[in-house]
C-alpha cells in the first residue's frame, strides 16, 4: 500500500477518488447513508480552500482504497462549530479529524490507527491546538438495521485516548438508504488534548 499526506490544494486530483469512498463505506451501520458523488464533493471543496487541511490518501496498486481527513474546526461549518461555542471551548484551538474510509477488503491492516497517528501529528505540527475531535452518529440500541454482529468503535477510539463528551453534539443531515427524503442524524463528540 501506498500511503500519501496531502494538504490543501494538493487534494484536488483525487476529489472523485475521495468522494466515491464515503458513498460505499458509510452505506454500512451506523450511517446507513445513501450519498452522491455531487455532495462528496461540494463537502470536500472545504478542504481544498484549507490550507492546512489534510488528507491521508492510501492506494494499493493505484487504486484509491481508503482515506481520511482532517482540517481546523474554524473551517469547518456552522453547524459543526456551534457546540463548541455554546460551551465555553474556543474553535481556534480545535483541530477537527474528519472522516475515515477504508474498504472492507484492506481494514484490519492498522490503517486506523496510522489515521489516528497522522491527523494528530500534523495539527501538533501546525502549532496552534489544544484539542483533537471527531464526531459519530449517535443510533439507538434497538435500530432495526443495527446488524447483530455490529463491532461499535468506542473501545478503539478510547484507545487512542479520546473521549466521549455527550454535552458537546450536533445534528447533520443526510438521507438513509430507506429514507425518501433527508433527515437530521445526531451527532456527538470525541476529544483527545494534545502534548505540548
Amino acid at each position: 500500500m501506498d500511503i500519501r499526506l496531502l494538504r490543501g490544494a494538493e487534494i484536488a486530483p483525487h476529489i472523485d477518488d475521495l468522494a466515491r469512498l464515503p458513498i460505499a463505506v458509510f452505506r454500512e451501520f451506523p450511517y446507513l447513508y445513501d450519498g452522491s458523488l455531487v455532495y462528496e464533493a461540494e463537502y470536500l471543496a472545504a478542504y481544498l480552500r484549507s490550507a492546512d487541511s489534510l488528507c491521508v490518501l492510501v492506494r494499493d496498486e493505484g487504486r484509491v482504497v481508503g482515506a481520511s481527513t482532517a482540517l481546523p474546526l474554524i473551517d469547518e461549518t456552522e453547524e459543526f462549530q456551534r457546540p463548541f461555542v455554546e460551551g465555553g471551548w474556543d474553535p481556534a484551538r480545535v483541530f477537527y479529524l474528519a472522516e475515515s474510509v477504508v474498504l472492507p477488503a484492506w481494514r484490519g491492516r492498522g490503517l486506523g490507527v496510522r489515521f489516528f497517528a497522522e491527523r494528530e501529528a500534523h495539527a501538533q505540527r501546525l502549532g496552534r491546538f489544544d484539542w483533537c475531535a471527531f464526531c459519530a452518529v449517535q443510533r439507538p440500541a434497538e435500530h432495526p438495521r443495527r446488524p447483530a454482529d455490529y463491532q461499535a468503535l468506542d473501545a478503539f477510539w478510547a484507545r487512542r485516548g479520546y473521549r466521549h463528551h455527550p454535552e458537546l453534539h450536533t445534528q447533520y443531515h443526510w438521507r438513509d438508504l430507506d429514507e425518501s427524503e433527508e433527515s437530521a442524524k445526531p451527532m456527538s463528540f470525541w476529544l483527545k488534548e494534545l502534548a505540548r
